[in-house]
């Protein structure tokens, strides 16, 4: 089992930026892919980003975060963040982390039924 708890979610302005945390803890690989979703009020969830580390590493990310998003991992602290710049109203949502213990390959990123745990999500408000 992995346990992962997000945070760092909160009202921020247009323009603005936020860093959200996701901190693993349990049985975590070496190799391993997290994926970062998000869910408005009323529509799909939705992929924003992932990352792949262990065996090489890789980041990827939605277009419509492409540029403004940044995914990243402190190994030492068993951490992957996602630093968001440039924030808009429409990136409001609840955001959540999710983890596989294996390298996911580059088309099955985005399906959040290829990851096997989840944290349990962190509100972000983008709102002047």
């Amino acid at each position: 089992q992995v346990q992962l708890v997000e945070s760092g979610g909160g009202l921020v302005q247009p323009g603005g930026s936020l860093r959200l945390s996701c901190a693993a803890s349990g049985r975590t690989s070496n190799i391993y892919t997290v994926g970062w979703f998000r869910q408005a009020p009323g529509k799909e969830r939705e992929f924003v980003a992932a990352g792949r580390w262990g065996a090489g590493s890789s980041t990827h990310y939605a277009n419509s975060v492409k540029g403004r998003f940044t995914i990243s991992r402190d190994n030492t602290k068993n951490t992957v963040y996602l630093q968001m710049n440039s924030l808009k109203p429409e990136d409001t949502a609840v955001y959540r982390c999710s983890w596989k213990n294996s390298r996911l390959i580059v088309s099955s990123l985005g399906s959040g039924e290829n990851y096997d745990y989840w944290g349990q999500g962190t509100q972000v408000t983008v709102s002047s």
